[in-house]
């Protein structure tokens, strides 16, 4: 069998996995593709095509290997400097062969995956996330479970990016390339960031919260920031028994070129206009 296929073998049966093979043959198993998880040979899900009506490909048999992993794997008390952790899964080590820099006070686990660049201020990287080249997780700023995160991206200081581990078919965050997501926002529960995005700070972006273009006031999607625009939080009417209220939307208030990027004077001004603080 395939790798894959005795993951898939192992999921089916986790109530007695010695159906299938012994405990430390599975066990051997799954820490297999961990290891293929935190090299970054292969990856939770990925983009098939672009825009908004791009497909995610979920990789169901990689979720199963994480999920697995914690049904095999008992607690354990580490300590680190004055640090001490008490887990099922081991943090991530040999950063400087990963060429990857990370601050006093940040961690990510095992099965992570942080490529070449990535640079960690006081933060967290989940197990099956995945961190492109050049990305900066800023202080206190969260990658959930399985979330990909593109190159060059710049989640800003408190940013929330939710995780996902079941049901398997689940889609996780997805953050395109380019991309700089503001201070203090959250992006979870399957919703995506397009390519050359600038979301502004204090956006809450779901996979149910739509995507308002303030140009025309037509809903672009569901949960979907398309490619290259600079996107902030807003709200929209809606009537109930009780009274009117305001319902949470993200609202696209310019559209880019491809490859365009703002200084920072030129970014703030922008997001002056639509009324965002700065």
């Amino acid at each position: 069998m395939t790798l894959q296929q005795t993951i898939e073998s192992l999921w089916n049966s986790r109530d007695d996995l010695t159906a299938v093979m012994p405990i430390t043959d599975a066990r051997a198993a799954v820490h297999e593709a961990i290891s293929l998880l935190d090299s970054g040979e292969v990856r939770v899900a990925e983009m098939n095509g672009t825009g908004v009506e791009a497909e995610v490909i979920v990789h169901q048999w990689l979720k199963q290997a994480i999920l697995l992993l914690f049904r095999l794997s008992d607690m354990e008390t580490s300590e680190l400097g004055p640090y001490e952790y008490r887990d099922k899964i081991p943090l991530k080590h040999d950063y400087a062969s990963a060429g990857v820099r990370v601050v006093p006070g940040a961690s990510a686990r095992w099965g992570a995956h942080l490529a070449p660049g990535v640079v960690m201020m006081p933060s967290y990287v989940n197990i099956g996330a995945r961190v492109g080249a050049e990305t900066m997780v800023d202080t206190w700023a969260t990658v959930g479970s399985c979330a990909q995160i593109g190159e060059r991206v710049h989640l800003s200081g408190g940013v929330g990016i939710g995780g996902v581990l079941e049901p398997p078919q689940a889609s996780p965050v997805m953050i395109g390339d380019d991309t700089m997501i503001g201070s203090r926002c959250i992006v979870a529960d399957g919703a995506r960031v397009g390519a050359g995005v600038v979301l502004g700070a204090g956006c809450i972006l779901t996979s149910s919260i739509p995507v308002i273009d303030a140009e025309t006031g037509d809903e672009i999607s569901r949960g979907v920031v398309p490619d290259w625009c600079v996107a902030i939080s807003a709200t929209r009417p809606r009537k109930f028994a009780g009274g009117e209220f305001g319902l949470p939307c993200v609202l696209v208030i310019k559209r880019l070129n491809e490859g365009e990027r703002h200084d920072k004077s030129k970014l703030n001004d922008i997001l002056r206009e639509g009324g965002v603080a700065t």
